[in-house]
């Protein structure tokens, strides 16, 4: 599937003091990620870029949107999304965008068979971990390297080699 140029970063869900301040609900890794970011765009297409300078709060970003100097302007955004350029993100060697991960078929490392598409991905304490629909219902994978063996977001293809019990009750 093609790879949108725009993502989704946050969204405004309210103000914060008197000087036009927004506070945001984060859809990055962090409020620190997203802080990190100098411009973002209203529309995701790119056309409409905002400079910001933010700081995480708490779960949050607290951000001053340029042009926007007053609680009341600051009121009339609550609710917009604020999208960031993918090229803005730099990613370690390895990683994925979440969103790039959904939907890509996942396939054995070594037989090719098809097991199902990847629909959901949920952040634990040690690993991320994949959610697979297949014709028998979800099964989980740990994003671990010894059953993830690669990722190819260009090709919609996730090749893991799974370990004892992942597709059965074996121990």
């Amino acid at each position: 599937m093609p790879q949108k140029p725009y993502l989704e970063a946050g969204q405004i869900v309210s103000t914060h003091g008197v000087r036009g301040e927004v506070r945001v609900q984060v859809w990055c890794d962090s409020p620190e990620q997203f802080a990190s970011f100098k411009h973002l765009y209203w529309d995701n297409g790119g056309k409409q870029p905002v400079k910001l300078k933010a700081r995480p709060h708490k779960q949050m970003a607290l951000a001053k949107l340029e042009g926007v100097d007053t609680v009341e302007a600051a009121q009339v955004l609550r609710g917009r999304m604020l999208y960031v350029d993918r090229r803005d993100i730099k990613l370690p060697k390895g990683h994925h965008l979440v969103q790039d991960l959904i939907g890509v078929t996942v396939v054995d490392a070594d037989t090719g068979e098809e097991y199902g598409k990847l629909t959901d991905v949920s952040q634990t304490g040690a690993n991320a971990v994949y959610h697979m629909a297949t014709p028998t219902g979800e099964i989980l994978i740990p994003a671990i390297p010894d059953v993830v063996i690669s990722v190819d977001t260009k090709k919609d293809i996730l090749r893991l080699r799974p370990m004892k019990g992942l597709f059965d009750d074996e121990i």
